[in-house]
């Protein structure tokens, strides 16, 4: 415990130096100085490792893994899974969308709150920094990873309900700490390494809440809102924006009311916001792309091109540009879709859900849906929109990641594309939040129970006001390295745990698939097994 409070009080001490004091003030203060250059220093280099050498390729290695043991499960099984998923939703009878307590969510709702927390900047921002940086080859990557993650979260889904149990509220509680320590636990010579492992992933989970999940989103949302509707107007008091102030206190009220009412009510306004947002994105994207249909064909052309080196960036292939198309398109696509990170698995482990494969396919659809279908969308309204030399993989002049989507929207609606666009990101960066703040409520609650969610949830809403006047560069790329340090303890597990993931997704298609008459596999614990045997209903725990 000595252990898990010295972690907490330094990143405690990072995140007010860096997240809560705006920037300007920070450089008035002689002695901040050198701290954060030393941050930038050691956070410039554990980044490196996480998304350039170690962390990438074995996100990748993982992917790989655990689509050779599910016998490439994603496409061998596609209308199984798809069927038994988003296909479920428009049928009367289905129970996917079914509630059985107050305690837990339906299938569909924990899709839906995973979306909200996944289906956020990254999508917008991330992929047009993607393209801006890597180049259009970057998008083929984006979408390789994507194929990869499609069985990566498959696999951490599977694990997170078949080691989840209820805690003393009578709530689902389930995740990567969990399988760890009661799966790899169980190992061999693992008690120990799998607990700290455990309790590393719960640190970096609480931590990268508040950076990527909290105030990394609601900064993006702030500075979104000024540039289309305050664009003109110049309010600063004591160095500090007053419109984002405002706006960001307003985000607070709202995130109170919901953020505090629990699960329950995120996962309500999750099923409600996250299809409308996602679908009217797609609508107004597919406008915005037919009407540049002479540019749909090159676009596609330039994005393979690129990506299998026949062209780099700016001309000339090299190795270091061919690395930088890769590193892009993958580090952009797990930021968008979040596979192999193991956060979205405490959202789905609280699903009524009594198969682990069924909720394991919904994690597919999650990745496909995020990465192939909005992703993929904003990467076609960046490159048909006349700003991107298709040739080069060379933006134009004076064109920005930050500004791309906005200003290819506003050259086909005109300003209310703007306004489109910052609407979007709002909904989508705020449900973002919505979904980040389960995740770190369920790491707090592993690290410390049930009592201290209510103090953690408190500090969580009152920072969305720091994200809202934020000015730190560093804080983004801090942000960005807790979330990739969550990837590493969840790829050890699910890599090492991949023998039993075979063993239960061979069980699920032995009996739902081949018909044969098996016993089946929900849950490491007795009484949840037992329980889900004498359930009545064939997906659902009553």
């Amino acid at each position: 415990m000595t252990f898990i409070k010295l972690l907490l009080m330094l990143g405690s001490k990072v995140f007010f130096e860096l997240f809560l004091i705006p920037w300007d003030m920070q450089d008035t203060q002689g002695g901040n100085d050198m701290f954060v250059e030393k941050i930038t220093e050691i956070n410039n280099a554990v980044n490196s490792w996480i998304w350039t050498d170690f962390g990438l390729y074995l996100l990748l290695i993982a992917g790989v893994i655990m689509t050779a043991v599910t016998g490439v499960f994603q496409i061998t099984h596609l209308k199984h899974w798809w069927t038994k998923t988003i296909v479920t939703v428009f049928k009367k009878d289905n129970t996917s969308t079914k509630k059985t307590d107050k305690k837990s969510i339906s299938q569909f709702q924990a899709l839906c709150t995973a979306l909200a927390a996944t289906v956020g900047t990254g999508n917008i921002a991330g992929v047009a920094a993607a393209i801006c940086i890597g180049g259009p080859g970057a998008v083929l990557w984006m979408w390789i990873a994507a194929f990869l993650g499609m069985m990566t979260n498959f696999s951490e889904n599977v694990l997170g309900i078949y080691y989840r149990r209820k805690n003393k509220d009578g709530e689902w509680s389930g995740g990567a700490m969990y399988y760890l320590k009661d799966g790899v636990g169980k190992m061999k010579g693992m008690k120990i390494p799998a607990s700290i492992l455990a309790v590393l992933f719960a640190i970096f989970a609480i931590l990268a809440s508040f950076g990527i999940g909290n105030m990394g989103q609601v900064n993006k949302i702030t500075l979104n809102m000024e540039s289309a509707f305050f664009a003109n107007v110049d309010w600063t008091v004591g160095g500090v924006n007053m419109i984002n102030l405002i706006i960001g206190l307003a985000l607070l009220v709202i995130g109170a009311l919901i953020i505090i009412g629990g699960l329950q009510r995120i996962a309500t306004v999750a099923e409600r916001v996250v299809p409308f947002m996602a679908v009217a994105y797609v609508i107004f994207g597919l406008i915005a792309v037919f009407m540049n249909y002479e540019l749909i064909i090159p676009a596609f052309q330039s994005i393979f091109a690129h990506a299998l080196g026949v062209k780099a960036l700016a001309g000339g292939v090299t190795g270091a540009a061919l690395k930088l198309v890769i590193v892009q398109g993958c580090k952009r696509g797990v930021f968008s879709n979040e596979a192999g990170l193991g956060s979205s698995v405490m959202v789905h482990s609280s699903s009524n859900v009594k198969e682990p494969v069924k909720q394991g396919m919904w994690g597919i659809f999650e990745v496909f849906f995020d990465t192939m279908i909005v992703c993929t969308m904003t990467a076609l309204i960046a490159l048909t929109s006349g700003m991107i030399n298709l040739e080069t993989g060379v933006v134009n002049a004076g064109v920005s990641d930050a500004t791309l989507i906005s200003e290819s929207f506003g050259n086909v609606y005109g300003q209310p594309g703007e306004w489109f666009i910052a609407i979007a990101m709002l909904l989508f960066a705020f449900t973002t939040v919505l979904g980040w703040s389960q995740y770190g409520s369920k790491a707090v609650e592993y690290l410390f129970g049930e009592k201290a969610v209510k103090v953690y949830k408190v500090i969580f809403v009152l920072m969305i006001v720091s994200g809202a006047v934020m000015t730190s560069s560093l804080a983004w790329d801090i942000s960005d390295t807790f979330n990739g340090l969550m990837m590493i303890p969840n790829l050890i597990a699910v890599v090492l745990l991949s023998p039993l993931v075979f063993k239960i997704t061979r069980n699920y298609v032995d009996r739902k698939i081949k018909g044969k008459d098996v016993k089946p596999m929900y849950s490491f614990d007795a009484e949840i097994q037992a329980a889900a045997e004498a359930s009545q209903s064939e997906d659902i725990i009553e």
